[in-house]
């Protein structure tokens, strides 16, 4: 028994001995093979995994005159509003104006029934020429009477009374005359005219109605567009800087412009590395993209048509003078005024400051209480070098780009950006002129990586001096 137990035990170990050896032939075959396959296609390992060239879009670094501009949000406000009332009781006759129109200063706004105050004023005006009468007879009947008391004639009494009499008269006189003033005041008033010149808005009473003197509803409001204002508040830390330019160049100049100016842009429009502003296919697209769709407006299925990206580029027209498929442009007009008022202290709730700006508005592109976007030019930086803002990278170390050797190869190098100025960014330090730098594809790039340029970009799809 002893025996059969060894033997049967030495069996089971010779089995498992023989099944780990086949396990591990398996297993080291498997990875032999796996190894020559990854020889054959391993990256780099041979002609079919080498790296393609970058396809990216550049510019050239260059010097510019950049303004030095600080931003805000204003609110246009009219020089002068004046809410025309009557100053007099009575039944509006008629409306010499139309609503909106511009009228001018002491031009027939209403006539108020003018004939109780006609009748006043006549009335007024015999009153004072029986008065007047009065008074000579009594300033003859002085004289008189002091010729007959100093001949004894009359007593001083009755000429003291002569006297007072004529003194009577001539007070009376001097009150017709206050109510002649009065009463021709009134009848003048039955005729509203305007205080000031500018814009009427809307008529607040019409022809038939009956207006009072104590009215609290005025006629029409009238507001003096041209010239007008525009109000805005900066922060305080910038009132330094306002001062001191504001009296070294004088009057600093205000650009102001529409806040909304443009459609939004749709839900379907192409997301890209460009620049804001830029289309693809304004540049060399890469060989293996597809063919852009039309960029005519399509009918969503269950929405409104799309709208054509609104750029600030202008559109080039294709054969015949039709429209080539690209952006839309979007003209926003602005407006430039000068800055006339710097209040004389600090709001401390907001810390900030509250300017004014007056502007001409000859055509009457600003209206009273429009939003706008206000920008104070306080001096102009010249020769600064400047890059597009978009080929600015902000990584963990701070800003930099990638700059494309002669090689055509991408060396990332780290930048000092001073300001930012609208689409430029002023490079303060880490480049020089005329070096070309990375503007769309910096997503794709690495350090020494080859690079494909699609086409150098002028200056005005580059970036744009404000």
């Amino acid at each position: 028994m002893k025996t059969l137990a060894i033997l049967t035990l030495t069996v089971a170990l010779l089995a498992c001995g023989s099944g780990q050896q086949g396990s591990a032939t398996a297993s080291g075959g498997s990875t032999s093979s796996g190894g020559a396959r990854g020889g054959r296609g391993g990256r780099g390992g041979g002609p079919g995994g080498a790296n393609l060239p970058v396809p990216v879009a550049v510019t050239s670094v260059r010097r510019a005159a950049v303004p030095y501009t600080i931003g805000a949000n204003g609110t246009v406000y009219p020089i002068q509003t004046a809410s025309v009332a009557s100053q007099v009781d009575g039944i509006v006759r008629k409306v010499a104006f139309r609503e909106g129109q511009d009228v001018a200063q002491g031009q027939l706004l209403f006539e108020i029934d003018p004939i109780p105050y006609r009748a006043a004023y006549n009335q007024a005006v015999a009153n004072l020429e029986r008065d007047k009468a009065t008074l000579v007879n009594a300033q003859k009947e002085v004289g008189r009477y002091d010729d007959l008391v100093q001949r004894d004639y009359v007593t001083k009494e009755q000429a003291d009374q002569i006297r007072a009499n004529a003194g009577v008269a001539s007070a009376t006189v001097a009150a017709d005359s206050a109510t002649v003033s009065n009463a021709k005041f009134n009848l003048d008033n039955s005729s509203v005219r305007a205080p000031i010149s500018g814009r009427t808005g809307q008529l607040l009473v019409r022809e038939g109605n009956l207006v009072h003197a104590a009215g609290a509803t005025p006629l029409v409001v009238i507001n003096q567009i041209k010239p007008i204002y525009v109000q805005f508040a900066v922060p305080a830390t910038n009132l330094p800087d306002i001062q001191k330019y504001s009296s070294a160049n004088g009057a600093l100049p205000v650009t102001v412009s529409p806040t909304t100016s443009a459609l939004p842009p749709s839900p379907n429009d192409q997301q890209t590395d460009a620049p804001p502003g830029t289309s693809i296919s304004s540049g060399d697209p890469a060989p293996s993209q597809p063919s852009q769709p039309s960029q005519q407006p399509q009918q969503q299925q269950n929405g409104p048509p799309s709208h054509p990206a609104v750029t600030s580029q202008p559109r080039t027209n294709g054969a015949n003078g039709a429209p080539s498929a690209g952006p839309v442009t979007v003209n926003v007009p602005q407006t430039t005024g000068m800055l006339t008022f710097v209040n004389n202290a600090v709001d401390t709730i907001t810390g900030t400051v509250l300017l004014k700006g007056t502007f001409t508005n000859t055509r009457g592109e600003l209206w009273p209480g429009e939003y706008v976007a206000t920008t104070l030019r306080l001096y102009v930086q010249q020769d600064a070098l400047v890059v597009p803002q978009q080929a600015v990278m902000t990584g963990q170390q701070g800003s930099y780009v990638f700059v494309i050797d002669k090689a055509n190869t991408a060396q990332q190098r780290s930048i000092v950006v001073g300001r930012v100025a609208d689409s430029l960014a002023v490079i303060a330090k880490g480049l020089t002129e005329g070096e070309r730098v990375v503007t769309d594809g910096q997503s794709r790039l690495t350090q020494g990586a080859k690079v494909n340029v699609r086409g150098l970009q002028t200056a005005a799809s580059g970036g744009s001096v404000p």
